[in-house]
């Protein structure tokens, strides 16, 4: 009854993609750098990559290679650039069957949509690993695949929002935006979304349940 009452006179839903729709595990990349001798990747708030270079890589500002030199200029002894893009993908894990299931069943009532704060190396591993996983490209689950690199904001920030809404033409009083961060959900708010906050133990799959 709570989801349909969540869902009473939305049109589309917008998924956040790692930790709602995609297992990740960030500490695997943490612990990888680690391994190559970075020792400025966790910041005061833990899990976070706190240094200009993940933001740029993030809002597309740099290219994968600039991304790269700069993560070496970051370690004590030169690395390979597989051996760079090995540790910043180590995070990324399994996009569990029943999430595609879940998907596919929204996709016969909903707009569905992705929006995710990553990055072109990020994206390129994500994609391919899905189509190793699933057979098809990720792509063909939603009306339109946004990611932050391609847009050229992050969200939280309100640009972020504003600019889905006006490359999807969706209206924000009928779409519903789902991810695991309360700021990202809050400044979806803000611009005018319906929201909902995916708390840490809750698993979209279970929420909707119904739709399986």
């Amino acid at each position: 009854m709570v989801v349909m009452e969540m869902l009473k006179g939305i049109r589309n839903i917008i998924f956040d993609l790692g930790g709602v729709l995609l297992n990740i595990d960030p500490m695997k990349t943490i612990d990888a750098f680690g391994k190559l001798g970075m020792e400025q990747l966790v910041g005061d708030k833990g899990l976070t990559y706190d240094h200009d270079i993940f933001y740029m890589m993030e809002q597309g500002k740099i290219t994968p290679d600039q991304f790269r030199e700069g993560v070496l200029a970051l370690l004590p002894h030169r690395v390979s650039y597989q051996q760079v893009d090995d540790a910043w993908t180590a995070m990324l894990l399994d996009f569990p069957t029943v999430r595609v299931d879940l998907l596919k069943s929204f996709r016969k009532d909903f707009g569905i949509y992705l929006f995710s704060n990553t990055n072109a190396i990020h994206v390129d591993r994500f994609h391919s690993n899905f189509r190793n996983q699933h057979g098809f490209e990720v792509s063909a689950l939603f009306e339109k695949d946004f990611y932050s690199n391609e847009i050229g904001y992050r969200k939280p920030s309100p640009e972020s929002f504003q600019e889905i809404i006006r490359l999807s033409g969706i209206n924000p009083e009928e779409s519903l935006f789902i991810d695991d961060s309360l700021p990202n959900v809050e400044g979806a708010i803000a611009c005018g979304l319906k929201g909902y906050w995916l708390e840490p133990g809750q698993k979209v799959e279970e929420i909707f349940r119904e739709y399986l």
